[in-house]
């Protein structure tokens, strides 16, 4: 290895080659991401501002919004950026920065996720002591819980990947960079990284993947002994949305992570643009749907706005 050149720069690969598209691209992903922010803004704006959404479940769903605002930021103003410039360059300082941050959000909401099938649990299984159990002391510890958590888990990967060597190809097969890319490109052993992966991922996402299910297990036999349909169907509705962003968050996670090479079948960047892209746009949309708490704080703000038109 002592003849190859370490490199210091990479170029991302993006989403084509052809140049034709890349204007219509950068015109989807640019309306993807103002749609983004169209619904998770306002979401976290109602959230913060009207007292009716000041509950457990309402403080983590803006939680969960925030974090679904930052990791699309960490994205897909690069790849904006790439798409209409068509430089695609990236260093090596910008790449770990941007893997680290990807990461940290990601984390966070895999641990955020079970906090909240937590919060249901308590909220169907033992409402009488719903107040006592979800202070708003324990509401903050456990949000500022997850954050901490896939802040220490990205912290060690990204310490991890500082040590790899690049000195092979530069090109990184994604439009952006995250771990499973920046392995593929490195001439240094990546044992100790794979090994990493699949532990952490195993004791962290394995983790917080059955505390977010085992909970359910209680909700459901609760849930099949109501009386009332009104109670039965407003809990049906929160945790239908809730488990619908579980199964679409962590199949795209095994896809992506844990099955082998999948660039051998070409679905790599189809679900990276899912996971990344998709999915902080879907998020809002799967929870405020079917939530009339949600739409009548939505309706209250708007007559406050503009009364003259309602």
């Amino acid at each position: 290895m002592g003849n190859q050149t370490i490199l210091n720069e990479f170029f991302l690969s993006g989403l084509s080659d052809i140049p034709a598209l890349q204007l219509p691209l950068f015109l989807f992903f640019l309306l993807i991401y103002l749609l983004t922010l169209l619904w998770n803004l306002p979401i976290i704006s109602l959230i913060v501002s009207d007292s009716h959404l000041h509950t457990p479940m309402y403080f983590f769903l803006g939680n969960l919004a925030s974090l679904d605002l930052c990791c699309s930021s960490v994205i897909i103003p690069r790849m904006l950026f790439d798409l209409l410039t068509q430089r695609r360059k990236i260093t090596m300082t910008a790449c770990i920065t941007q893997m680290f941050f990807f990461m940290l959000f990601g984390m966070s909401e895999i641990f955020l996720l079970a906090v909240m099938s937590y919060d249901r649990y308590i909220a169907v299984c033992q409402p009488l002591h719903y107040v006592q159990v979800m202070s708003w002391k324990v509401c903050v510890y456990l949000a500022s819980g997850s954050w901490f958590l896939g802040f220490t888990h990205s912290l060690i990967h990204t310490l991890c990947a500082l040590k790899l060597t690049f000195c092979g190809s530069d090109i990184i097969e994604s439009f952006f960079c995250d771990l499973p890319q920046l392995f593929r490109i490195s001439c240094s052993d990546i044992y100790i990284n794979i090994l990493l992966t699949f532990l952490l991922g195993g004791v962290f996402a394995g983790g917080s993947l059955m505390l977010t299910f085992l909970p359910y297990v209680s909700i459901f036999k609760t849930v099949l002994k109501m009386q009332v349909k009104g109670n039965m169907s407003k809990v049906y509705s929160t945790c239908t949305s809730h488990l619908t962003v579980v199964f679409i968050f962590y199949g795209s996670i095994v896809f992506n992570y844990f099955l082998p090479n999948p660039s051998h079948y070409g679905g790599d960047k189809v679900v990276s643009v899912f996971y990344t892209v998709i999915l902080p746009l879907l998020n809002p949309l799967i929870y405020s749907l079917r939530n009339q708490d949600l739409k009548s704080a939505f309706n209250d703000f708007v007559k406050t706005i503009i009364p003259d038109i309602i």
